[in-house]
C-alpha cells in the first residue's frame, strides 16, 4: 500500500490519485470475470447499436415509442462504457489507479446518463398511457416536437444532477486512503473516502436520489395505473392483449433498471455493505443493459423485423 500511497500529491495531505479494490486474489477467479464482464459488454453495445440504427434507418419505426427506444439504447451505450473499460482493465491488469479527474469525470458520465435513463423511462411510460388512454389526440399531444422537448428535458436533467453531485462530492477534501472499495468511481465509496463533515453531502445525494429516482418512478406507477383501469374496460380480448403487450418490455426493463438502483441508493447507509453494493452495481451497470435489447427484441415483432432489415442489408453490403 505504500506504492499507492505515494500517489498523494508531494507536500499536500489531500489524495490526487485513487486506486480501485482487488476483486480477488485469485486470478483465475480474474479472468473468468472479465470474460463474463467483456462478454456482457460487447453484448450490451452490439445489441444497443443495432436496435438504435434500426430505429433510424427504418421509416416505419420513426414513431414516439421507438423515438424513445433509440435514445434509451444510446443512454445504455454511455452508460457501460463509462463504467466497463476501467472495469475491465483493472481485473486484468495491476495498473487499478485513477486520477482525481480520470475519477471526477467517470462518476460525472455515469451519473449523467443514468439520471438521464431515470427520466427518459417516465417519458416512455408517458407515451404509453397517451397512446393507450387517449389514442384519439396522441398524434397531437406526442408530435415530434414535443418527444424531442421530453428526451432533451431527461438529458438536460442527467447533465444537471451529474454535474452538481460530481462538484459536490470533489470540491471536498480526500486525506487518505486512497483506495477505493469498489470497482468505479460511484458516489458513496468516493464518498467515504472524504475527510471532515460530510453530511450535506449525504443529505444531498439522498434527495437527488428521491427526486431523479423515486419521482419519475412514482410518474411510472402512476401511468400503468391509468393504463391498467382502461385495459380492463376494453370490450375486446385482442385489444386488452395489444395494449398489454406493447408496455410488457418497457415494464421488464423498469423492473430491473429501478430495482438495483433504487437498493443502492435509497436503502439507509448504516445497511451498506461493500460487496452487497458492487454486486448490485454489476447488475445494473452491465447485467441490465445486457438485457435491455434482448427484451426489447423478443417482445417486439417490428423491432424484430427492423432488426432483420438492418443486418440484412450490411451483409449486402458486406458480400458486394
Amino acid at each position: 500500500m505504500s506504492l499507492n500511497c505515494s500517489l498523494w500529491q508531494e507536500n499536500s495531505l489531500s489524495v490526487k490519485r485513487f486506486v480501485f479494490a482487488k476483486f480477488s486474489e485469485v486470478a483465475e477467479q480474474c479472468f473468468l470475470l472479465f470474460t463474463l464482464i467483456l462478454l456482457m459488454f460487447l453484448a450490451s453495445l452490439t445489441g444497443n447499436a443495432l436496435i438504435a440504427l434500426a430505429i433510424c434507418t427504418n421509416p416505419a419505426l420513426h414513431t414516439p415509442m421507438y423515438f424513445f427506444l433509440a435514445n434509451l439504447s444510446l443512454l445504455e451505450i454511455g452508460y457501460t462504457c463509462s463504467v466497463i473499460p476501467k472495469m475491465l482493465q483493472s481485473l486484468v491488469s495491476e495498473a487499478r489507479g485513477i486520477s482525481w479527474e480520470g475519477c471526477a469525470s467517470q462518476m460525472f458520465f455515469f451519473i449523467f446518463f443514468g439520471i438521464s435513463e431515470c427520466c427518459l423511462l417516465a417519458a416512455m411510460a408517458f407515451d404509453r398511457y397517451m397512446a393507450i388512454c387517449s389514442p384519439l389526440h396522441y398524434a397531437t399531444r406526442m408530435s415530434r416536437g414535443v418527444c424531442a422537448h421530453l428526451a432533451m428535458v431527461s438529458w438536460g436533467v442527467g447533465f444537471m444532477v451529474g454535474l452538481g453531485q460530481t462538484n459536490s462530492i470533489f470540491s471536498l477534501d480526500f486525506c487518505g486512503p486512497c483506495e477505493i472499495d469498489h470497482f468505479f468511481c460511484d458516489l458513496p465509496p468516493i464518498l467515504a473516502l472524504a475527510c471532515g463533515d460530510t453530511s450535506h453531502n449525504e443529505v444531498a445525494m439522498f434527495v437527488a436520489a428521491v427526486l431523479c429516482i423515486s419521482s419519475p418512478f412514482v410518474l411510472i406507477l402512476a401511468s400503468y395505473a391509468r393504463i391498467l383501469a382502461a385495459v380492463l374496460v376494453m370490450p375486446s380480448p385482442e385489444g386488452r392483449h395489444k395494449a398489454l403487450s406493447t408496455c410488457s418490455s418497457h415494464l421488464l426493463v423498469v423492473t430491473l433498471f429501478y430495482g438495483s438502483t433504487s437498493v443502492t441508493y435509497l436503502r439507509p447507509k448504516a445497511s451498506h455493505s461493500p460487496g452487497t453494493d458492487k454486486l448490485l452495481a454489476l447488475f445494473y451497470t452491465a447485467v441490465t443493459s445486457m438485457l435491455n435489447p434482448i427484451i426489447y427484441s423478443l417482445r417486439n415483432k417490428e423491432v424484430k423485423a427492423a432488426l432483420r432489415r438492418t443486418l440484412g442489408k450490411k451483409l449486402v453490403l458486406t458480400h458486394g
